[in-house]
């Protein structure tokens, strides 16, 4: 007879064991970025964006290669809004030039425009935005009050303004649209490096960097910012489709791009003599522009999923 605290224990013979979980020791554990790369990896939106991504950056890298036409010599009135015929599949402008041409052409101006200002959106929002949230005080309360005086000003209308100057009527080109839209658009940008520094500023490592004698300049780049960069790289992606976008409307309301330089913009704005009789002609242009505003949107989606850390819990 058993005691009453006694306990029964089975035979290992009978229950045993049919699986034990393996870790592996020897390989160090992922980073932020390789974790996210793992998981963009797998995600069809990445890879469809991407794809369509590189695709647009050949063609803008490489325009004759796809469109053997010029876009500008052989323009003649007789082939004015004419339709499609061997070798000029999207048909005739209304000057009588290759509509696929210039669609093709054109892909370099736009994506140069969105590109060259987010770059200069990322050195100025991520230098003020970083600064301000790391040392706080007296230079946080300037520079975020110098963020809220271009913050008040949307970008549309204050480049209205701001191109009608006479420096910027007299001296259109790509540099003019992209130091006017990075004049515009760095608050945003620099927000959100405020909070992502903030946030990071008093974490463990960088508590420990101080402590082993790292100075404070060098904590924020080496520990601070490479850590806070997740959203920044987010908003930078999705603002490429918006930057791109705003230089359209630009161009179109005839502020942006000068004519000589080819552009979606120019070329919907241009369209608009035939949009009656052949609207075929403006939706070429305003279609490829739709396409690559879609693929950033499809890629800032992507990255906000793969460096979210919820999703990287679960």
């Amino acid at each position: 007879m058993t005691s009453k605290n006694s306990h029964f224990v089975a035979p290992i013979d009978e229950t045993p064991l049919l699986a034990t979980d393996s870790l592996k020791t020897d390989q160090a554990p992922l980073s932020l970025w390789s974790d996210a790369w793992r998981k963009l990896r797998k995600q069809p939106l990445f890879i469809i964006s991407a794809v369509m991504i590189f695709g647009l950056a050949f063609v803008a890298l490489f325009p004759g290669l796809i469109a053997t036409v010029s876009p500008t010599d052989n323009c003649q009135l007789s082939s004015s809004e004419a339709g499609p015929t061997d070798g000029h599949p999207f048909g005739f402008t209304f000057q009588g030039c290759d509509v696929f041409s210039r669609v093709v052409h054109g892909t370099q101006a736009s994506l140069s425009v969105g590109v060259l200002s987010v770059l200069c959106v990322l050195v100025i929002g991520v230098t003020f935005g970083a600064l301000a949230g790391y040392y706080g005080g007296w230079l946080d309360t300037v520079l975020a009050r110098l963020g809220d005086i271009f913050f008040a000003l949307p970008l549309i209308l204050g480049a209205l303004v701001i191109t009608q100057l006479p420096l910027f009527r007299a001296n259109k080109s790509v540099w003019t649209v992209v130091l006017v839209i990075s004049l515009l658009a760095w608050p945003q940008m620099a927000r959100i490096t405020r909070g992502a520094v903030i946030e990071v500023r008093n974490a463990d490592f960088v508590t420990a960097a101080r402590a082993l004698g790292v100075s404070k300049f060098g904590a924020l780049l080496r520990h601070v910012l490479p850590n806070a960069l997740a959203p920044v790289i987010v908003l930078a992606t999705l603002e490429l489709g918006v930057f791109i976008v705003a230089e359209a409307t630009l161009s179109f309301l005839g502020i942006g791009l000068p004519p000589s330089i080819m552009s979606w913009g120019n070329d919907i704005s241009a369209a608009q003599a035939s949009i009656r009789t052949h609207p075929e002609i403006m939706l070429y242009p305003a279609a490829a522009l739709s396409m690559t505003v879609l693929s950033f949107i499809m890629l800032g989606d992507a990255v906000r999923d793969a460096l979210d850390p919820k999703s990287r819990q679960r």
